[in-house]
């Protein structure tokens, strides 16, 4: 991945810096697929709530894995609004 700029982020511990900027990924999970720009902060990777959101997942934190939202199990909706 191509880090093309960079942007200011706030963690959740308070403290804030520049974090470098991805172009577009496309993601791919269980047949489902989006696309995101990605923060580039260190080595872990981490899925965050809009991408679960945009590949209409849900946190099954109990077993820990993503689940299809039950609502609609095969595929995932968009929304518009």
């Amino acid at each position: 991945m191509r880090i093309r700029g960079q942007q200011k982020a706030k963690y959740a511990d308070g403290r804030e810096g520049l974090v470098g900027v991805t172009e577009a990924l496309l993601i791919e999970c269980e047949g489902r697929q989006t696309t995101e720009d990605a923060l580039v902060t260190g080595d872990a990777v981490l899925i965050g709530q809009v991408v679960l959101e945009k590949l209409d997942f849900l946190v099954d934190c109990k077993n820990q894995r993503l689940i299809p939202n039950p609502a609609h199990p095969d595929y995932r909706i968009t929304y518009i609004l």
